[in-house]
């Protein structure tokens, strides 16, 4: 039994879900973001003082990267239950644990206090953090992308992505005016924890944006006419997890693949830069720190652009402009640094990030379209995160250990051009979705058809909803 669409919210509403989404995120990726950074600039010292610098770089951003082995399991678990029991719930459950998570790190003693228990217990916390991610963005760009309306969809799901910059720039800049104020063994002592701690007073006013809002329309009405068909014929839904794998694996693979040279770019170009540029271009952590922290403000000021200009031109053509742009732009981006200049490194940044923009803006929508309304949730994070355990997890990893055998940016250069090839590869495989409706493509049974259920099938409503401006 097939019900009507819910009709678009009011301009007010959906700008309520955007903020409500937007600042959400932006307090998570700040949680994770900080860690990173505290990871290139402080960690090495305070848990592996007994390594080489480089060595205890490694193991620093080793224990970051776990961060991300957790973040399929949490897509896992985050988007079974956003499926069965709605996005809201889930993403006030994600925020609690990321922000109890970052609050704790602030609290941890370090190796000179505790010895080996000091990483072991970083490393626990940076698992729950991974954790609450895997499901946070799915959560955040669906309750986005099911209250708007299809014309605008895009530009609407993309204000979510500008979390991550968010996060970036209020972590960079949390960091940079302590390290601008205090002095290196006053922050290795006590000022790195202040970042981490003020995490407990962002997750309340997350908490309480959050709670404000309501629940997807379409997935209200999804699970109103899940109840109907059980009523009518006795059928059980399946796990949402094993419907996706079912009946939309193509879509999961195409989004696994167009997440590589977006994920691994983004890390590369934000938190590796910590330490090439402190280390082979011998600029100070101060300097690397503020490039970053002015390129993620025009990062997050192009995203909802590129959004909207992928509602004009497509999802595809704006992301391999995005991923076209990186590839080309990573020798110039190292020849760049290597020049010693500030003004340099700073457009070598934002110019990366601008092309990285290009793929993440489209990318909330793109995703959103490829599956139907009992199955998204899951979709989604399944393609977004399980591939950031290849991508971007040993990112940072990878470009610190080529700096330390090769001595030369050409291999990680190398390294980020492997993954465009990739994921322009995906993009060129996968069918425009800008035009579908995510109520349209609902399946009316249980026992659906594959031709109905997975992304190649094209739903056009009768009458297209009237755009909120």
């Amino acid at each position: 039994m097939a019900s009507a669409a819910p009709a678009p919210p009011r301009a007010a509403n959906l700008r309520r879900i955007v903020a409500a989404s937007l600042i959400g995120t932006t307090i998570e990726w700040y949680d994770f973001f900080l860690y990173g950074s505290a990871a290139a600039l402080v960690f090495n010292k305070l848990f592996f003082p007994d390594s080489d610098p480089l060595v205890g770089t490694l193991l620093s951003f080793l224990t970051y990267a776990v961060g991300f082995a957790a973040r399929p399991i949490g897509a896992l678990v985050f988007g079974h239950y956003g499926d069965r029991l709605g996005r809201k719930k889930l993403l006030v459950l994600s925020l609690l644990m990321m922000g109890g998570a970052t609050f704790a790190i602030g609290l941890l003693p370090t190796h000179a206090t505790v010895g080996a228990a000091a990483p072991v217990l970083l490393t626990v916390l940076r698992l729950v953090q991974g954790f609450a991610l895997g499901g946070e963005w799915g959560g955040a760009v669906l309750l986005v992308s099911e209250h708007g309306d299809a014309r605008r969809r895009g530009f609407w799901a993309s204000w979510p992505q500008t979390g991550a910059p968010a996060g970036q720039l209020l972590a960079t800049g949390v960091l940079s005016a302590l390290t601008a104020v205090l002095s290196d063994s006053a922050f290795e002592t006590w000022g790195w924890r202040i970042p981490f701690l003020l995490s407990g007073v962002l997750v309340v006013v997350g908490l309480w944006i959050r709670l404000s809002v309501d629940e997807s329309p379409l997935f209200k009405a999804a699970l109103a006419q899940a109840a109907e068909r059980k009523a009518a014929a006795g059928a059980t839904e399946k796990m949402p997890v094993v419907a996706v794998l079912r009946h939309h694996w193509r879509d999961v693979l195409i989004a696994m693949g167009a997440r590589m040279a977006e994920n691994i770019s983004y890390y590369v170009i934000t938190a590796f830069i910590l330490v090439y540029a402190t280390t082979s271009a011998d600029l100070s952590k101060q300097t690397a720190l503020n490039a970053v922290l002015i390129a993620s403000a025009v990062h997050f000021a192009v995203i909802p652009m590129w959004g909207a200009l992928s509602d004009r031109v497509g999802r595809r053509p704006v992301y391999l402009v995005g991923a076209v742009g990186v590839g080309l732009w990573m020798f110039p981006f190292f020849a760049l640094i290597d020049t010693r200049s500030f003004g340099s490194l700073l457009l070598a940044v934002t110019v990366g990030l601008i092309f990285h923009g290009a793929m993440y803006a489209p990318q909330a929508a793109f995703f959103s379209e490829m599956f139907v309304t009992r199955m998204r949730y899951s979709g989604a994070s399944i393609g977004a995160q399980f591939s950031s355990v290849a991508a971007g997890a040993p990112a940072p990893l990878i470009a610190t250990a080529l700096l330390a055998d090769y001595d030369s940016s050409t291999p990680i250069a190398l390294y980020v051009i492997a993954a465009v090839l990739v994921t322009v590869l995906a993009v060129v495989c996968a069918k425009e979705t800008r035009h579908r409706d995510l109520a349209g493509i609902e399946p009316a049974t249980d026992q659906v058809a594959p031709a109905v259920v997975t992304a190649d099938a094209r739903t056009v409503s009768p009458r297209p909803a009237e755009p909120v401006e």
